[in-house]
């Protein structure tokens, strides 16, 4: 067990360090620079130039990538080229802004959607299974920025109850946050629990018709006890991947819904950063969506292990 996440966790970091790579080589790739979007088209060449060298963008690329790299590992993430202020704390207040839609989503979305799967499945081709599963396929079909603008236009256009986009800025409390936050959660917690409702569906599904399950009927066994004690952790095994996926899956689709609705999170911070070429607050956004995705994984892979014993046995023997 203890070299499985060994290994798991090696992996980990050198998954973090190729995102960061690729994402660095990405935007080098893009044309002009932190210096060129500050100054504007209008701009003198030797303005930018004179720019570029205060903002260290005159140095060589792999250069600049290493000197970032060292402060990294030591907890400097740099200097944002465009407000001037330390990476860490501008990304760390819209990190705790997305934090707060985050959570929001995850606890209500997986637990609402483990509780319709679980229905669906014990109910199948009944009438609430096909509901449910209609509006999971739904769900999974349409992207999130749809969802989030028919939320828009049924509920603060059609029906103003909730206001369209968030006024409050980067500075904002949770307090402040909270009577914004039902919208953008609402149309994340929609896609984010299609995906699970189908596959814990699926499991129930193929759980149920088990001999064990049979045998526990046979033996006169409650509902509630060969639901909980038989189908539901035999269920979570498959799902548990695809919970961990869906909520790596967050990361990304944080971005379009709190783009869509001014949310002042890690979302609308990236697409900030990536229209002024701002590299070093890119940077620390995309090793932390890196490790958000390899530990979801990692968990995933750990509870599996867990719930199932037979996948210690057989991984510690290879």
């Amino acid at each position: 067990m203890t070299l499985l996440i060994a290994r798991r966790v090696a992996l980990s970091v050198v998954t973090v360090l190729l995102a960061t790579v690729l994402v660095f080589t990405a935007i080098q790739l893009l044309p002009g620079d932190a210096a060129t979007q500050i100054l504007g088209q209008n701009a003198t060449p030797d303005a930018v130039a004179t720019l570029r060298g205060q903002l260290g963008l005159d140095q060589p690329a792999i250069a600049r990538f290493f000197s970032w790299l060292g402060g990294a590992l030591h907890g400097d993430f740099g200097t944002s080229l465009v407000s001037h202020q330390s990476v860490g704390a501008e990304v760390g207040r819209a990190l705790v802004n997305t934090s707060l839609l985050a959570v929001i989503t995850i606890v209500v979305g997986i637990t609402l959607a483990l509780v319709l799967g679980m229905v669906a499945g014990l109910l199948r081709d009944k009438w609430p299974d096909v509901a449910i599963s209609t509006i999971a396929l739904v769900g999974m079909s349409v992207p999130e920025f749809v969802v989030a603008t028919v939320l828009v236009l049924l509920f603060s256009i059609t029906i103003p109850f909730f206001p369209a986009v968030v006024v409050a800025g980067q500075n904002a409390t949770i307090a402040e946050l909270l009577p914004s936050v039902t919208l953008p959660a609402v149309a994340l917690i929609f896609v984010l629990s299609a995906y699970i409702i189908r596959m814990m569906r699926t499991s129930v599904i193929d759980v149920s018709d088990s001999e064990f399950v049979r045998t526990a009927v046979l033996k006169g066994n409650s509902l509630g006890r060969i639901v909980f004690k038989h189908i539901l952790p035999s269920a979570m095994l498959p799902t548990l991947n695809v919970i961990a996926m869906n909520v790596a899956w967050l990361v990304g689709g944080v971005v379009v819904v709190e783009s869509i609705f001014n949310y002042p999170g890690i979302g609308t911070l990236m697409i900030q950063s990536v229209q002024t070429r701002d590299l070093p607050v890119i940077l620390l956004i995309t090793v932390l969506s890196a490790v958000v995705f390899v530990v979801c994984n990692l968990l995933a892979d750990l509870i599996s292990i867990a719930l199932n014993p037979r996948l210690r046995h057989s991984r510690s023997a290879r």
